[in-house]
């Protein structure tokens, strides 16, 4: 094994933690030495196929329960993709066990919980991050140049976005996104949750002074006997009359675009959260100018398509490939980076506002960090 390389261990082995598998193997400066199942049977097989496409130097170890990985001294981070309705007790165990986090979104069930989660892992310091991959992007760097260069877009007055897929049927027979016991937000935890980040992230991390929220249908199924969002609208307010409104459903077809409208330019993105396949990424800015001549009534567009070489997955520049190298990078400083539990914190606070609000009959409710 390259020496210096940070050792991940899987808890758990849902279908996105393939993707990260691939991602941390392709980092160049990460390794996975061990995944973890309730049945070492499945540890076993996941790590099997894994292997077959995108093997680590070692294979790693197996283990049938969560705590015997966190036991183990051969590993430095844990990578957690359990349902969010299990996710506090093992962020709070892995900190406790001193390993570094990337946990998936939601992080968590209340703001409440996460904030114990973030209190655990400075005490222990151990790093968080929530695994939102296109935090990691060049492109995001980009689109933070543009959005301050004062022409393109020039002051933000309106965030829009969208973020869907429609669910097959077999989707409400039994996919844990929509049991309200372990993902108890449905579609605006797994994502309305990138939408909030996308507004934050525009806005430079500032918090809407109020939101509210609207579920538009819902399912109720599953352990926890509650009906969960399969569609979803949210509309944040800030000062100077800036808006950002958001809609995520598990019942209309696979969207992801972002727009942000400023008094001089509009910045839009297609795939904001999955770039669309390819060996380029990109993003568009409009400055449209509305011409009168006589008769002549003419809007010209003004479009301008700035690309960013990177791939969209699967690839040593993609950006969940980026979020683990940029992760073992930070533990290697010695350093705790406060930002990325920050952003997490926010993005929590935001999202159960909304819910807060949605089930209080849309009723808005004001924002304090």
């Amino acid at each position: 094994m390259t020496p210096n390389k940070l050792r991940w261990g899987i808890l758990g082995t849902a279908n996105i933690a393939r993707k990260n598998w691939k991602a941390i193997h392709n980092s160049g400066n990460a390794t996975v030495v061990a995944v973890a199942s309730r049945q070492l049977e499945r540890s076993r097989q996941f790590i099997a196929e894994c292997q077959t496409e995108a093997p680590m130097e070692s294979p790693p170890d197996a283990f049938g329960s969560y705590e015997e990985l966190l036991a183990s001294k051969q590993i430095d981070a844990v990578y957690i993709p359990l349902p969010t309705g299990l996710r506090k007790q093992w962020v709070l165990r892995a900190a406790a066990a001193g390993k570094h986090v990337v946990c998936e979104k939601p992080c968590a069930t209340s703001v409440a919980d996460l904030r114990e989660m973030l209190d655990a892992c400075r005490q222990h310091s151990v790093q968080f991050l929530d695994g939102v991959m296109f935090m990691h992007s060049r492109r995001l760097q980009e689109i933070r140049t543009v959005l301050d260069d004062s022409s393109s877009v020039g002051q933000i007055k309106r965030i829009t976005s969208a973020f869907c897929f429609y669910a097959p049927p077999d989707f409400f027979k039994g996919n844990i996104r929509v049991d309200s016991a372990l993902e108890p937000h449905g579609c605006l935890g797994d994502l309305g949750w990138y939408c909030i980040r996308f507004a934050l992230v525009a806005m430079k991390g500032q918090l809407p002074r109020q939101v509210t929220g609207r579920i538009l249908s819902e399912f109720g199924t599953g352990t926890g006997g509650t009906a969960i969002p399969t569609g979803f609208s949210g509309e944040l307010l800030y000062d100077d009359g800036v808006s950002a409104g958001f809609y995520s459903s598990f019942l209309t077809h696979n969207e992801q675009w972002a727009v942000v409208s400023g008094d001089k330019g509009i910045l839009r993105l297609d795939d904001f959260v999955l770039p669309f396949y390819g060996k380029e990424i990109s993003f568009h800015v409009s400055n449209a100018a509305f011409k009168v001549s006589g008769c002549e009534f003419r809007m010209e567009e003004n479009r301008r398509s700035l690309i960013v070489p990177e791939h969209s997955n699967s690839h040593a520049t993609a950006q969940e490939t980026n979020l683990f190298r940029n992760f073992t990078a930070q533990v290697r400083s010695g350093k705790l980076n406060s930002e990325w539990s920050d952003i997490a914190y926010k993005t929590q606070l935001v999202m159960n506002a909304c819910h807060d609000s949605a089930c209080a009959g849309n009723r808005p409710i004001a924002i304090s960090g």
